[in-house]
């Protein structure tokens, strides 16, 4: 069965030249939802002004899907173990660095999962490793992408 996701990307040059190449890359990003955030490019790639700082850039964007879709995977393995999570906080870091062509790739996510349990079953150090390891085997995002993907729970 294949789901279908939308997502829409939206840029206008209004007054700016745009050709000499000293144009602002905000954009608006607008999901199926139905809610929009504000989008631009790294200020790490493109320096401000031209960037927004404020605004989510696509390797962030990358880093989250990776880092939300293993939480979802997590939460959902460890309900059907019966174990009760309280609180789930990811300190999620992407790496860009150029690959042996020199093209920037996100080369690795480094997923930093603090997960605080409660109730009558408290899982073991093993059963969290255990727990983690489906997650990353079954996060839909994980599975469609390249880059080397760690998760170091704390």
């Amino acid at each position: 069965m294949a789901h279908t996701y939308t997502a829409e990307t939206i840029w206008e040059r209004g007054d700016q030249i745009f050709s000499d190449d000293r144009y602002s890359r905000k954009h608006t990003l607008r999901f199926d939802g139905g809610i929009s955030i504000a989008g631009s490019s790294s200020p790490l790639v493109v320096p401000v002004p031209y960037s927004e700082p404020n605004a989510v850039d696509p390797e962030e964007s990358l880093v989250s899907s990776i880092s939300s879709c293993h939480m979802l995977w997590f939460l959902s393995v460890a309900a059907k173990k019966g174990f009760i999570v309280d609180t789930y906080h990811d300190s999620a870091v992407g790496i860009m660095k150029p690959n042996e062509r020199k093209k920037y790739w996100v080369s690795s996510v480094t997923l930093q999962p603090k997960v605080i349990f409660s109730g009558p079953k408290i899982p073991s150090a093993a059963d969290i490793e255990e727990m983690h390891h489906v997650a990353h085997e079954e996060c839909f995002i994980a599975n469609s992408v390249k880059t080397d993907i760690q998760v170091h729970p704390q």
